[in-house]
């Protein structure tokens, strides 16, 4: 155990677990994005012939789950543990897929900081030695989240300027301890940070002082900087969040600017009406096991920190006037055998 524990919330990960493989699974909208080329299955409808959005959620879990099985060559049995979240009601989407899938379950929540929770519960596993290949997963779908979180879009009702669009998908990650793909080589976990707003559609500017703060703790933990990376993935502050959390960064004298671009401004293009970006437990599970793993795998990223956030919220503690808790973890991907060839953060206002 001794070198572990790093700072106040920290844990170096020894042995390094690796990401042997994923599978990433997205709606028709996504798939008009600038991202479809990473992705391994855009769906042509939302629905997927099922009855129900949260059917057709648990729907692309599964088939995420699946992908990743087979790029891995390996089946159910050679899982030891699944961990899982979505932003429904008793993670219902996650209980379903595994319900199909017969691994042994932990059920999630996160809300969309569920994505980098997962990686963080399974590379602990994996580095503790209590399992040699874990599955981490998380699905989100935007009829179902918005029925549940605000109106259906049947009912037509007017989104605020700076509202997000929950991504429709599902991202899955197999951590093995083989040495296969990047490795997992920090890991921070967040505290619950509340700043006082209550604003549901305004999450980015509620979340981004949850981001500053792990990343403040992360860099004092690990005693590094900004610039030892490449890049800086935040999960789903859209548009008004990430400035916001480059303001807060850069008052604390922490340079991210250069650094920095968010999974929420990433996924959809600047025609596809969003509004403030993307929000979603999949919004940084597809941006990461899609476009962020095939930026190491080509060499263009050798280390990158990813952190996913997350509005810790139900429609009733809203309605009740209590403003929103929020939570953000980190991971620290690397990419052992490449080398530092190319930034690829910057500016992600537009």
């Amino acid at each position: 155990m001794r070198g572990k524990k790093l700072g106040s919330q920290t844990n170096r990960l020894l042995s390094k677990p690796s990401i042997k493989s994923t599978g990433v699974v997205v709606g028709p909208k996504e798939g008009q994005g600038p991202l479809s080329q990473y992705f391994d299955e855009v769906s042509q409808d939302d629905l997927l012939g099922m009855p129900s959005w949260e059917q057709a959620e648990s729907t692309y879990l599964y088939k995420a789950c699946k992908k990743a099985l087979g790029k891995a060559e390996l089946t159910t049995s050679d899982i030891d543990f699944f961990y899982s979240g979505d932003l429904l009601n008793q993670t219902a989407s996650s209980n379903l897929a595994a319900k199909k899938l017969g691994i042994p379950y932990f059920g999630l929540f996160g809300a969309c900081s569920t994505m980098t929770e997962g990686l963080i519960l399974a590379s602990k596993a994996i580095d503790g030695g209590y399992a040699n290949n874990v599955m981490a997963a998380t699905s989100s779908h935007n009829k179902g989240a918005e029925r549940q979180f605000r109106f259906p879009t049947e009912y037509g009702g007017q989104r605020p300027p700076y509202a997000q669009w929950t991504v429709s998908g599902a991202g899955a990650a197999i951590i093995s301890q083989e040495d296969v793909g990047p490795q997992i080589s920090y890991v921070t976990t967040g505290k619950v940070l509340d700043w006082g707003i209550s604003d549901a559609y305004d999450l980015g500017s509620a979340m981004a002082p949850a981001a500053y703060d792990t990343l403040k703790n992360h860099l004092e933990d690990t005693n590094q900087q900004v610039s030892d990376y490449d890049a800086i993935f935040t999960g789903d502050l859209g548009i008004q969040g990430s400035s916001m959390f480059r303001e807060l960064c850069e008052d604390d004298g922490i340079e991210v600017a250069m650094y920095h671009n968010d999974c929420g401004l990433l996924i959809y293009g600047s025609d596809q009406d969003v509004h403030g970006g993307a929000s979603g437990c999949a919004c940084s599970a597809t941006v990461t096991y899609g476009y962020v793993l095939k930026l190491f795998e080509q060499n263009k990223l050798s280390r990158a920190l990813i952190m996913a956030t997350g509005a810790l919220h139900n429609p009733q503690i809203v309605q009740q006037n209590v403003t929103i808790p929020t939570i953000c973890h980190a991971v620290v991907l690397e990419n052992i055998s490449s080398s530092n060839n190319q930034n690829v953060g910057g500016d992600t206002s537009g």
